[in-house]
């Protein structure tokens, strides 16, 4: 028997897990992910961020930061999208593992940030993208991106970047 006066027990943190196919699964960031994302980060957009950032980052509107994990709650990619201008959701940071590529986790991540963009009433999505990552460029226009201006030396390494845009 518990006294009323004691401190409940603090719940467990949920998870939601979206069921994208039998081997992979959305759900929203948690911190411990970072580590991770950090790797596949470096490997696949060649960046490096104080781990902080994506702490940080994900106060801004956690719906927007979604994780891809297998059947073993490895994540294998990832999307960080925050709200900073109204009306206009952006495409902060989205990577997937390389072994993950061509898919559908890239698929999953995209359409499940414009549902949550819709249902957050936001009507535009941007995102940047170095101007060589033709296979980036490729995917975003499948999903209805167009480039809407360039970034010179918008890159750490100096490699310039498009801005590209898209309504929902």
């Amino acid at each position: 028997m518990r006294c009323i006066a004691e401190t409940a027990p603090a719940p467990a943190q949920e998870s939601i897990y979206f069921k994208v196919s039998e081997n992979l699964f959305l759900r929203n960031f948690h911190p411990a992910d970072i580590p991770r994302i950090a790797q596949i980060t470096a490997e696949a957009l060649n960046e490096h961020y104080d781990p902080s950032l994506y702490l940080s980052l994900s106060r801004e509107w956690p719906d927007g930061y979604l994780v891809a994990v297998d059947r073993d709650g490895v994540v294998q990619g990832f999307l960080l999208g925050v709200n900073q201008v109204p009306l206009e959701g952006r495409v902060l940071m989205f990577a997937v593992e390389a072994a993950w590529r061509k898919r559908g986790v890239g698929n999953a991540l995209m359409s499940a940030y414009f549902n949550r963009c819709r249902v957050k009433g936001l009507r535009r999505v941007t995102l940047e993208v170095r101007v060589g990552n033709a296979n980036a460029i490729r995917f975003y226009n499948r999903f209805g991106f167009t480039v809407a201006d360039l970034l010179r030396a918008y890159y750490s390494d100096g490699e310039n970047g498009y801005q590209m845009a898209r309504y929902l």
